[in-house]
């Protein structure tokens, strides 16, 4: 499937314009980058990254797209005789998926030429902005669970492929599996799941429905308790399935008093081993209020995937560095907007640790945009602690680095997540608003 029409028009105008005015193939740097961390956060995860480079790799226009910008004269024919030939054939460096980001952090470069880079904008940013908002919002759900598994089950409540993303940037950020069967098979990320209230409602008891789910699926699944009344399923859960029946759910009700009764009660019919899990309409703060509770996983739908109220990371893709036209040097340029000023010039990050704990966050202007970052960079030893390079070659030459694309992409991220969230110090899992607990130093 084609990407070149998850646009908005201006971009293609843009084009037209430049090949008018013969700027359209001035190389050119793009930025992505966030002004600040929504909702108060103090600190950001970075996802989405793969399927941009995925989005790029299938950005063309065939005959159909072409066709339809022809009739409703989108463009002009110089155009769409460009649009035809249209290969991304620059490069993009960045955070890798997965690692944090602090405000101005240089997210994503995009250089190439000015209409094969600005015609990317709005693809890459509603997968980054949308990505990210999630796995910001699921590393906070995760450190809130303090090692406890966490279930992403939100699939209903937002748009079909939203779904599918959210489940991808959910488990890179550290949750274990995911409702989403079309995640399950896209991404590589395990999937779970067993019945709702409308399998008891189906059966003319609340013991049919237990033992037709314990038949089929074992005594190791997990029954719904909460249909009808809590104790007396609990009591017939342990009845059908025996003291190995794996976990019982619990979807509504007084979590903190609930989760304790029913523990006792397992406990006392033998099911010392039954697990306990909840997902009524669980956010980061109310699974906080459990951490004394005996519960033992979490399921999380609208507030995960809604970004836990912040929809949207913020992110912005800017021009901030062109060449002229007879191919010199670089030439940082840069908005100067009330509230919006931008810093020209391409840029890298690095994060200043010391002793392995993250200081602060480095945003450093690069002179020579056409210098490669290492891809899999090291810590480079300072007087003032270590500095860990941020920034990678996720594309070069219109060809993306396998490594952060696929199933294995979303691997390598979660394994990169897990150890870079150790970085952070302990104030950054505060769930109240507060700054960023990184400070963005400008080199």
């Amino acid at each position: 499937m084609t990407t070149a029409l998850l646009t908005d028009r201006y971009e293609l105008t843009m084009i037209e314009a430049a090949l008018r005015s013969g700027r359209a193939h001035r190389r050119c740097v793009f930025e992505v980058f966030g002004r600040r961390l929504p909702g108060g956060r103090r600190f950001g995860v970075v996802a989405g990254t793969g399927r941009v480079l995925e989005a790029i790799a299938d950005f063309r226009f065939g005959t159909p797209e072409l066709d339809w910008l022809s009739d409703h004269r989108v463009v002009d024919d110089a155009t769409l005789a460009y649009l035809a030939d249209f290969r991304f054939t620059g490069s993009v460096h960045g955070y890798r998926e997965g690692e944090l980001y602090f405000p101005n952090s240089p997210l994503l470069t995009v250089t190439g030429t000015f209409a094969e880079a600005v015609v990317l904008e709005t693809v890459v940013l509603s997968i980054l902005n949308h990505d990210t908002a999630v796995a910001t919002a699921a590393a906070r759900m995760v450190a809130a669970a303090e090692g406890r598994p966490l279930a992403e089950m939100g699939s209903r409540r937002t748009g079909e492929e939203a779904a599918v993303a959210a489940a991808r940037a959910a488990y890179i950020a550290g949750f274990s599996a995911t409702s989403n069967l079309e995640a399950g098979r896209r991404w590589g990320i395990p999937t779970m799941g067993t019945a709702a209230h409308s399998f008891t409602l189906l059966h003319d008891t609340e013991e049919e429905a237990f033992r037709a789910q314990v038949d089929s699926l074992g005594t190791g699944t997990t029954l719904l308790v909460d249909t009808y009344d809590v104790r007396a399923a609990i009591e017939t859960a342990v009845r059908v399935a025996g003291p190995e029946l794996g976990a019982v759910r619990l979807d509504s009700g007084d979590l903190p008093s609930l989760v304790r009764e029913v523990r006792e009660q397992l406990d006392a019919l033998g099911a010392t081993g039954t697990r306990i899990t909840v997902t009524n309409d669980l956010d980061e703060h109310t699974i906080a209020a459990l951490r004394g509770a005996p519960v033992d996983s979490f399921g999380v739908g609208t507030s995960v995937v809604t970004g836990s109220g912040s929809p949207a990371a913020g992110f912005v893709y800017k021009l901030v560095a062109h060449r002229g036209d007879a191919d010199e040097a670089w030439m940082p340029v840069a908005k100067k907007s009330i509230d919006k000023v931008s810093l020209g010039g391409a840029k890298r990050g690095e994060r200043l640790l010391l002793h392995g704990r993250a200081l602060a966050e480095h945003v450093v202007v690069d002179d020579d945009r056409d210098g490669e970052p290492e891809a899999e960079a090291t810590v480079v030893e300072t007087h003032g602690g270590t500095v860990r390079p941020l920034t990678a070659t996720l594309l070069r030459d219109g060809e993306a680095d396998v490594r952060y694309t696929g199933p294995e992409g979303v691997r390598r991220a979660r394994e990169h997540h897990a150890a870079v969230i150790a970085e952070l110090p302990p104030e950054a899992f505060r769930l109240a608003r507060g700054e960023p607990v990184l400070p963005t130093v400008f080199r």
